[in-house]
């Protein structure tokens, strides 16, 4: 699914929102998908537009195989950062698992936030992420720290204010997450999916 939504007054944010979307379904028919996912029905035309591009009338292209891409097992459990590790992209995932779980806490399942369409898939990925890299090896920021528990608590803190200040309101439901989060990434065991213990 692209992810991007409309922006509401922010024109020139919008327009690189909907190129985005564009952008994304076209790769997506050009590699042989016959349909895909938008986050907005507004966006349902652009998708429609690329998908006819490639398909015309055609109802799939089950014709179109991929014998060039070789998966193995090994590949599918090699869980190594493909480029580094930022504070700024460890901060954003400790971030949208709050907002997420506490969005979710407060009855909301499907939450925009930093411009994107969030649901429980991103908030898993986001807290399965932080706890491997907490766990690996591999888990060491571009500046050299390694990830660790205690960097993800401090780092929580941080993270809940923006969250308390982007929200307003009842805020009780974003502590809960918070720590609901920071147990989740941290604890020793992985819990199978995180709306378990929500």
């Amino acid at each position: 699914m692209s992810a991007l939504i409309p922006i509401k007054n922010d024109p020139a944010a919008n327009d690189k929102a909907m190129t985005g979307v564009r952008s994304d379904k076209a790769r997506d028919a050009s590699d042989g998908y016959d349909g895909g996912w938008v986050a907005h029905p507004g966006l349902v035309p652009i998708a429609m537009e690329e998908f006819v591009k490639v398909l015309g009338d055609k109802p799939n292209q089950i014709g179109k195989q991929r014998d060039d891409v070789l998966v193995t097992a090994t590949d599918l459990l090699d869980f190594r950062p493909e480029t580094p590790i930022t504070e700024a992209g460890l901060r954003n995932n400790i971030n949208v698992g709050i907002h997420y779980l506490g969005s979710w806490l407060a009855g909301n399942g499907c939450v925009p936030i930093h411009n994107l369409m969030e649901d429980a898939a991103t908030a898993e990925i986001s807290r399965s992420q932080v706890w491997q890299w907490i766990r690996s090896p591999k888990g060491t920021l571009d500046d050299g720290r390694k990830v660790t528990a205690e960097l993800v608590r401090e780092l929580a803190v941080l993270e809940l204010d923006k969250v308390k200040q982007a929200v307003g309101g009842d805020t009780a439901p974003y502590e809960r997450a918070a720590q609901i989060f920071e147990q989740m990434s941290t604890s020793a065991q992985f819990t199978d999916f995180l709306t378990l213990p929500l």
